[in-house]
């Protein structure tokens, strides 16, 4: 089953009685812990900014559109990992190279990705990239933990029926998925954890993923 939702609304096929009731201690510390992080990270932020114009030309930060809570798009921030230009330059290698398309259209990844630049890879693999995401939740389009936001052409070729419960609660930062392997992972096991996660949802949950995530991001583990 594909499913299609507008771009700029949510989609009528979530209406609010579907969607997880927000949990009010979830939000209040998702709020608290990005402002934290944001304030604390700054030095940090700018020393990766620096090093990403000097590395390569084009801006510092990109903004790619996600699919959110009710199939809602939004524009998720990160820090700048690839040249410029770096969809022209996947579209070429796709056309030129019939396993890497196959590749690309198995992850939505590619493990040795020439659009990467040297910066960048290090930024991916320490997870550093996302660090500008604690904007998207502090404006309430992310959560600190939670299912890995998905683009569009994930949502209608992989998830079918269970779309409506995947996108019935806010995406995170961190999650389940990236804290068992990864981009180590097949799309069914990405499913199943993400389903798992909201069905034992809960703050303790959180933070148990949360003190995961820093082993998982210092040794670089599932990450390209």
């Amino acid at each position: 089953m594909s499913w299609s939702f507008p771009s700029e609304i949510v989609c009528p096929l979530f209406p609010q009685g579907c969607l997880v009731r927000h949990i009010p201690v979830k939000r209040i510390f998702d709020i608290c812990f990005s402002i934290t992080a944001l304030i604390c990270g700054a030095p940090l932020f700018l020393l990766i900014a620096l090093a990403i114009r000097l590395s390569s030309q084009g801006e510092s930060f990109y903004a790619h559109e996600r699919v959110g809570r009710g199939g809602k798009s939004f524009k998720c921030y990160k820090f700048r990992t690839m040249y410029a230009n770096s969809d022209k330059r996947l579209q070429k290698l796709l056309d030129k190279d019939p396993l890497l398309k196959k590749e690309w259209e198995e992850t939505y990844k590619l493990k040795n990705d020439p659009r990467i630049t040297p910066v960048g890879a290090f930024l991916r693999k320490t997870s550093l990239d996302e660090l500008p995401q604690f904007f998207n939740v502090i404006t309430g389009e992310l959560s600190v933990v939670g299912p890995r936001a998905l683009v569009r052409e994930e949502v209608a070729q992989y998830l079918g029926h269970k779309a409506m419960k995947i996108l019935s609660v806010r995406p995170g930062l961190t999650g389940l998925w990236q804290t068992s392997g990864r981009s180590n992972t097949s799309y069914d096991t990405r499913i199943r954890l993400d389903e798992y996660y909201i069905n034992h949802q809960s703050f303790l949950f959180d933070l148990v993923l949360i003190i995961k995530t820093i082993p998982v991001m210092i040794f670089c583990r599932g990450a390209y």
